[in-house]
């Protein structure tokens, strides 16, 4: 699979790509200059996000809360050979359509329309080489789940950020899961350990958490914090269970669900109280976040903790491949910043 993840990154991105990262990365700054307007563009009409999204911000009583951005392009590629998101491809560009919004035929047509850009394409291999355009151009970027097919690839899109000045935000809606707020604001005090789950529909094109899994991986960093060291997975048909230890101490778990009912949620372990969290808020929590980081810069979720989502992703599959013996972080880490040096600006 890395074999094939990595020639499909080279034959995509641009000619002469590189960087190297020698520790994960925290941007420093909010971007070299203020967002120009309110017009936002989309890429990638292979799902739902990218129609909601719109519904909500070009909607006739847009809540005041979006500040006035509108979506006015798109570009719908977008996966490529997936079936489950090409498929979706025609509707959506249909539907987005119907909504006023503008379809081009370019990432470069798209970025000469618009201020600020929702990456939304379905397929994570694909985000490194449309990413690298837009941080090009100086324009602020959200990018959904999963940010990228790898570590390595995530590892040089904040590096590219940093490079041209712009600061990167991707993250899963499920951050934002009802009762989280109150935790991270101290309702049940110090958390010493969390419980999280969902759906882990598994993509044979991406690793196996990073496709689905991803949304309670969010969820329980979104409570346990970055410092995760080790992590084990045990592995059936019909579901995942990833335990990872933190440097201080804590456990924090993931159940991926595959058989049976699905949902999101999970469980906190205060020093006050242990409380479960509530239901999917769905998108608007995200996309208020979003828009509040397009008017200012500043970003709601370190890179560091991004990063550090999907080394976890990748240490689970390597432990999978271990028979659920436990992997070490800062192996992954140093892998994708070996890899990364690969390329060069």
């Amino acid at each position: 699979m890395m074999s094939t993840r990595r020639n499909f990154i080279r034959n995509s991105a641009l000619a002469g790509l590189g960087i190297s990262i020698s520790v994960p990365l925290i941007a420093k700054n909010t971007g070299s200059v203020e967002a120009q307007g309110k017009r936002v563009g989309i890429i990638g009409l292979d799902t739902s996000h990218s129609i909601a999204f719109t519904k909500t911000l070009n909607g006739e009583e847009a809540s005041s809360e979006y500040l006035g951005y509108k979506v006015v392009a798109a570009y719908p590629k977008g996966s490529l050979d997936i079936p489950s998101s090409v498929e979706r491809i025609e509707g959506y560009t249909r539907q987005i359509k119907e909504m006023g919004v503008e379809i081009v035929g370019s990432i470069e047509e798209l970025l000469s329309k618009v201020d600020v850009v929702l990456l939304e394409t379905n397929d994570g291999r694909r985000h490194l080489e449309q990413a690298l355009p837009i941080l090009k151009a100086g324009k602020r970027m959200f990018i959904d789940k999963p940010m990228a097919a790898s570590l390595t690839d995530a590892m040089i899109i904040f590096n590219a950020a940093e490079h041209y000045g712009v600061p990167v935000f991707s993250s899963s809606s499920l951050r934002y899961i009802g009762g989280m707020d109150e935790i991270k604001a101290g309702s049940v005090g110090k958390i010493l350990g969390a419980d999280a789950f969902s759906p882990a529909t598994l993509e044979e094109t991406h690793p196996d958490l990073f496709w689905y899994g991803i949304h309670g991986v969010e969820t329980l960093f979104t409570a346990m914090g970055t410092g995760c060291q080790t992590v084990s997975r045990a592995f059936t048909e019909g579901a995942d269970f990833v335990t990872g230890i933190w440097k201080d101490g804590r456990i924090g778990t993931f159940r991926g669900i595959r058989e049976g009912k699905r949902g999101y949620g999970g469980t906190i372990y205060g020093e006050k109280e242990n409380v479960n969290l509530g239901t999917y808020a769905g998108y608007n929590p995200l996309l208020k976040e979003v828009v509040k980081y397009f008017d200012s810069g500043i970003i709601p979720v370190t890179p560091e903790e991004t990063l550090e989502i999907l080394a976890f992703m990748e240490a689970a599959d390597l432990s999978k491949e271990k028979g659920g013996k436990p992997v070490s972080m800062e192996q992954i880490m140093e892998k994708s910043r070996k890899e990364s040096r690969e390329f060069k600006l």
